[in-house]
C-alpha cells in the first residue's frame, strides 16, 4: 500500500480523492492543520500532496519547511492561479504542481510517477549503461550514441531532466520550470525545445524511438 499525507483544509476535496485513490490501494491521511500535518510523521509517508491556501501557514512556507528536513515526493495542489507560486513552489522543493480543478485519474498517475522516479533515483545512476544518451557533467555536455549533441542552455537542460527521470513521465509544469535558461515560461517554448531535440536526435513526433508525448502529463524520454 501508498501511504499519501494531505495537507489540505478542504475536506470535502480530500475525502472524493481519498476514496478514489482508495481503489488502487493508496491510502491518504488528511489534515486541515498544517502545523498538524507537519509533525504528523512524514518519515513514515510515502508523498506529500500540499495545498497552499491553509490556515495559520502558507503552503510554499509548509512546503520549504518540509523539505529542509524530508526527503519526500511533494505534489502542491492549488486553486492558486498565479504563475509565481508555481515557480517558487518548484524551486523550494515541491517536485510537481498540479493546479486545481483536475481529474483524480491525473492525480493518480503524477504519484506513481513521482514515486518510481524517487525509488528510481535511488535505485541507479543518471547514466545507464546501456542507454544511448550520456550526460558529461564535467564537460556540461550530452552524447547520444556516443557523440556530442550541439544543444542551447534550454536544451541541455531539458533533455538533461529526461534523461535524470530516464523512462518516467515528467509534467510539463516540471520540465518547464526545471529549465533556468527558458524565459518565456509557457509550453508552447516547451513544445518548440522538445520539436528541435527530436529534429536532432532524429526522432519523430508521430513515431517516436525517445521522446514520447504521455497526453495530460507531459514527456517521457526512453533509450
Amino acid at each position: 500500500m501508498i501511504n499519501v499525507l494531505m495537507i489540505e483544509d478542504d475536506t470535502e476535496f480530500a475525502s472524493v480523492l481519498a476514496e478514489y485513490l482508495s481503489q488502487y490501494n493508496i491510502k491518504i491521511t488528511n489534515y486541515e492543520d498544517p502545523y498538524i500535518g507537519i509533525s504528523a510523521g512524514i518519515k513514515n509517508y510515502d508523498l506529500l500532496i500540499l495545498d497552499l491556501t491553509l490556515p495559520g501557514m502558507d503552503g510554499l512556507e509548509a512546503c520549504k519547511e518540509i523539505r529542509e528536513k524530508y526527503d519526500i515526493p511533494i505534489i502542491i495542489s492549488s486553486a492558486r492561479s498565479d504563475v509565481n507560486d508555481r515557480v517558487v513552489g518548484l524551486q523550494i522543493g515541491a517536485d510537481d504542481y498540479l493546479p486545481k480543478p483536475y481529474d483524480p485519474k491525473e492525480m493518480h498517475a503524477r504519484i506513481i510517477s513521482l514515486i518510481r522516479r524517487y525509488k528510481k533515483s535511488l535505485e541507479q545512476p543518471v547514466n545507464a549503461s546501456d542507454s544511448v544518451f550520456f550526460v558529461d557533467d564535467k564537460r556540461h555536455e550530452i552524447n547520444f550514441e556516443g557523440k556530442p549533441l550541439t544543444l542551447t542552455p534550454a536544451e541541455y537542460e531539458i533533455l538533461e531532466y529526461l534523461i535524470k527521470q530516464h523512462s518516467f513521465s515528467v509534467s510539463r509544469e516540471q520540465l518547464v520550470y526545471h529549465c533556468k535558461s527558458l524565459k518565456d515560461k509557457d509550453s508552447k517554448s516547451l513544445d518548440v525545445i522538445i520539436g528541435r531535440l527530436r529534429a536532432k536526435i532524429g526522432d519523430n513526433s508521430k513515431t517516436p524511438k525517445h521522446i514520447f508525448s504521455v497526453r495530460g502529463i507531459g514527456y517521457k524520454l526512453i533509450g
